[in-house]
């Protein structure tokens, strides 16, 4: 299947960055939220982006500017019904994406596709709600979205070959390396990254060391390039502990329990770099 218009639903930071991504690689793109000022935050973000990568050299003027033509916005939903893909980039929570994959569904073509870019929300469930089970499929991009690699695709249950050679195809050609990943919950990535996340924060709750030894213990022993509380708060605690949470529900293991600092934080409002206090203030 060819793939010309695509839709993103969202643009917050992984939304604006997937619509960045394709309207570099030469795609039309529609992109919608709630309201004009999370519109206009969206493409701000956008813009700066592509001003770094011209900066850089990675990217001409001329072509930084015919790419943010190429992105076009609108608060309705109905706006992306000619849309040969939709990418859902909302926040992670199962009755709100499922709600945008009920109404899609019943707008888009016959032949359209539906991808999330949930980071462990099940896929299949999100496509039982539709009347196209065979053409949803899990899209998960990670951020930032214009710099990183990866794109896990997730097959749901009932997902076609044939939608899932056009996802891998077309994340491809936009320089991503898709990594095919069975639906379970968390996929790959979180079901190994938030468990060592969540170990960090029990070290942290049960006073074994600070929250700067921590980090360097596993930065200069183990080589990552930040620590985990770091990286906790770059995600959003909030986000941490919904993937948690769809880890603990999904196996039912006691070793995927959300530490209680960690839900305290979250209730406190401090998410991390977004709220401007996380682990380390911003």
């Amino acid at each position: 299947m060819k793939v010309g218009k695509v839709g993103i639903v969202g643009a917050g930071t992984m939304g604006n960055g997937i619509a960045q991504v394709f309207a570099s690689s030469g795609y039309d793109v529609i992109m919608r939220d709630v309201g004009q000022m999370q519109l206009e935050r969206g493409m701000a973000g956008v813009q700066k982006s592509m001003s770094k990568f011209v900066e850089k050299g990675r990217l001409s003027e001329e072509q930084s500017q015919a790419a943010l033509g190429r992105i076009a916005t609108t608060t309705e939903l109905r706006d992306l019904a000619g849309c040969d893909l939709v990418v859902e980039a909302i926040f992670e929570n199962f009755q709100a994406k499922s709600a945008v994959f009920e109404e899609l569904d019943g707008l888009l073509g016959p032949q359209a596709i539906l991808a999330s870019n949930t980071s462990s929300i099940d896929i299949t469930r999100l496509a039982a709600v539709t009347r196209r089970p065979d053409r949803v499929i899990g899209m998960h991009f990670f951020n930032p979205v214009p710099l990183m690699s990866l794109v896990e695709i997730i097959r749901g249950f009932s997902t076609s070959n044939e939608t899932y050679e056009t996802v891998r195809d077309l994340a491809e050609k936009l320089g991503k390396t898709p990594v095919e990943v069975k639906d379970y919950p968390g996929f790959v990535s979180n079901r190994v990254l938030m468990p060592m996340i969540n170990e960090a924060i029990f070290t942290l709750y049960e006073g074994v060391a600070s929250k700067e030894s921590i980090d360097t213990v596993m930065k200069l022993g183990m080589n990552h390039p930040m620590g985990p509380l770091t990286l906790a708060d770059f995600i959003g605690l909030d986000v941490c502990l919904d993937i948690l949470n769809v880890l603990y529900e999904g196996f039912r293991d006691p070793k995927y329990r959300p530490c209680p600092l960690l839900v305290k934080m979250v209730q406190a409002g401090k998410l991390g770099r977004k709220s401007g206090e996380g682990f380390y203030s911003y």
